[in-house]
């Protein structure tokens, strides 16, 4: 807090301005021209295939996680399913351009079936997505995603170890910024709102 006072009242129009007017965006999203996204062929959570043309003049939030995750994937979905409700009450016309898209790193237990029950119990809109491992490995490495999978319990039950990232995309499927569901819904509506129109 001193520093931003101390560099709001100096004379240091360049440095001074942008921390005193820290509240406007950047003029270019943060993730503008990075190599992220990109051509998929999946299937949905109710058995069909889907394309990256799906999606073709909706914003998206692509979420990569798992069902059987114990803890940060349902916390973070959650927040994100949150977000676009809140978005439906306070900005409607925006929030029918928003897509929240769970992408698996899990195939092998997340079938359509596991997928439908998961993600309609966050947001009745979003979609969840899987496919086979090669098609999961694709996506992975087009969303610069990273999953491994733990050593299997006695039970036969097993965790993946993943990354932990929300991709705001452009209607043409560009990146657009990282969202922060680790902060909660707010601050997912609020990154939301400064870069989508």
């Amino acid at each position: 807090m001193r520093l931003r006072f101390l560099l709001c009242t100096l004379a240091l129009p360049g440095l001074a301005l942008s921390a005193c007017n820290s509240s406007q965006p950047p003029a270019k999203p943060p993730l503008e021209g990075a190599r992220i996204g990109g051509a998929f062929t999946l299937t949905d959570q109710n058995g069909k295939t889907v394309t990256e043309q799906a999606f073709a003049g909706k914003y998206r939030i692509m979420y990569f996680g798992y069902t059987f995750c114990p803890d940060v994937c349902p916390t973070d979905v959650q927040a994100i399913g949150a977000a676009v409700k809140k978005l439906e009450a306070s900005d409607p016309a925006l929030a029918a351009k928003i897509v929240p898209v769970f992408v698996t790193v899990d195939p092998a237990r997340d079938t359509p079936a596991v997928l439908k029950q998961f993600v309609s119990a966050f947001h009745p809109r979003m979609v969840g997505l899987t496919g086979t491992d090669a098609q999961i490995a694709k996506i992975k490495t087009e969303y610069a995603v990273y999953s491994s999978k733990g050593d299997a319990s006695p039970g036969g039950g097993y965790l993946v170890n993943h990354s932990r990232q929300a991709y705001l995309m452009d209607p043409d499927g560009k990146p657009l910024a990282l969202l922060p569901q680790e902060q909660g819904p707010d601050a997912v509506v609020t990154e939301i709102k400064r870069w989508a129109r």
